[in-house]
């Protein structure tokens, strides 16, 4: 089942029509057909968003997203970022339906996002972030973004919350590393060396680890303890982080509604700081 793509070769002799349409797209576009949602591929291939799901259930996946997670993880070291750049001028056209497009795909990526979480898996992080003596965030490249905004508001409700990025910064951080600390990895294909290496470390310090990532084939996931998936598929030279800031969004909220009354008083604090510098602008614009 792993070469996902041996799999649709070897059965597409006995597929009906619509499959075969999917099928020999499929094949002739290896390398982008991967950043696809459900609609996109659908589109694509001119069959509609139920026959792609029924496409991937009858060759023994459970659904499009593990179809999709085998066929990432043979050519997630492949493509490049002009590769990627490519396929958007290929799949996006300049007419102004191409913009709703982007915002379909991004929506496409949420919903996907809701319907794969492990709530089980979620609620165990919120409560080892709550427990936990110290937080380390890592993320490095364009999940920094992520990682800071995950940081910024963190800090705000545990006050105990730190970002790392590069091994060479941020090594002497994690001398002391224990089983009393949370270290969550953010990355998203293409995954970065760095960040995995941190990552793996944390796990052998016996920190508890946990991943923010794109799918269950992430570097990240054998060494994380709490696995959390979020789709980033667009067929461009980006990522879509709209999903995954989602799930940061959600992760935030749930430790804040335990710590709400610490909150309070640290807001309460702190808009007497920011008043007192004049952070923000203040009257009518």
């Amino acid at each position: 089942m792993s070469n996902v793509y041996q799999n649709i070769a070897g059965q597409i002799g006995g597929m009906s029509k619509s499959h075969v349409k999917i099928a020999t797209y499929i094949l002739e576009n290896q390398t982008t057909v991967p950043f696809f949602t459900v609609g996109k591929l659908a589109k694509m291939s001119d069959v509609s968003d139920a026959t792609v799901v029924r496409f991937a259930t009858s060759l023994g996946y459970s659904g499009y997203p593990e179809m999709q997670q085998y066929m990432q993880s043979s050519v997630q070291q492949q493509l490049t970022t002009t590769d990627r750049l490519k396929m958007s001028q290929k799949v996006y056209n300049k007419e102004s339906a191409g913009v709703y497009e982007v915002f379909q795909d991004d929506i496409a990526n949420i919903t996907s996002t809701m319907e794969r979480l492990d709530e089980d898996a979620f609620h165990k992080a919120v409560e080892c972030l709550l427990k936990a003596r110290r937080v380390y965030v890592i993320a490095n490249r364009s999940a920094i973004s992520l990682g800071v905004f995950l940081q910024y508001y963190l800090q705000m409700v545990l006050n105990n919350v730190e970002l790392l990025q590069s091994v060479e910064a941020s090594s002497e951080k994690l001398y002391d590393l224990n089983e009393q600390d949370v270290v969550i990895g953010v990355s998203f294909s293409r995954y970065t060396r760095s960040t995995i290496q941190m990552f793996s470390f944390a796990k052998e310090k016996n920190a508890t680890t946990i991943a923010i990532t794109d799918n269950l084939l992430s570097p990240l996931v054998p060494h994380a303890d709490i696995p959390l998936t979020a789709s980033s598929q667009m067929p461009s030279f980006i990522d879509s982080f709209v999903a995954p800031l989602s799930l940061i969004n959600a992760l935030i909220m749930f430790v804040g509604k335990t710590k709400q009354e610490d909150i309070h008083q640290r807001l309460e604090s702190l808009e007497d700081i920011w008043s007192h510098f004049d952070v923000f602008l203040k009257g009518k614009i």
